[in-house]
């Protein structure tokens, strides 16, 4: 049985070949060193690609940073102003605000405790299993 298979020779092996023999070395050589040529030049081409597309790609985060940054720095500038009027806010909260609302605020939450804790007992009794009637398999003194 033959196989029909044909090793097609890289551009190395090629000029190894070449080299190796006589009756097709001048040939093979000049087909090798022109493919060692080539794939050469094809990866410095790939090489250059990859360096246009990462430096290409730096700019535009640098670029992207920066907008990100100026953006920061509105929002804090706001954040700022926010906290420097935040005792005058506080001040006419309090002189607007009546006597009844903390005693309101205080029940709500005792009843909110309440019921939080009616709900612990509840869930905690029913996830514990019930003892069974049958006597243990297991003797439950030890024995020394």
């Amino acid at each position: 049985m033959s196989s029909k298979t044909i090793d097609r020779l890289t551009p190395g092996q090629r000029l190894g070949r070449g080299l190796k023999y006589s009756a097709v070395g001048p040939v093979d050589v000049t087909r090798g060193a022109l493919g060692v040529g080539f794939d050469s030049v094809r990866s410095s081409a790939a090489w250059v690609g990859n360096r246009y597309r990462r430096d290409r790609l730096a700019r535009q985060l640098k670029a992207d940073l920066a907008s990100a940054q100026d953006a920061i720095a509105a929002e804090l500038s706001a954040a700022q102003e926010v906290v420097a009027n935040l005792p005058e806010a506080f001040g006419k909260a309090r002189r607007s605000r009546g006597r009844r609302r903390p005693l309101l605020l205080a029940g709500i939450g005792v009843a909110a405790l309440a019921g939080g804790a009616a709900a612990f007992t509840i869930i905690r009794r029913s996830s514990q299993p019930e003892p069974s009637p049958l006597p243990p398999s297991v003797d439950v003194t030890p024995k020394p």
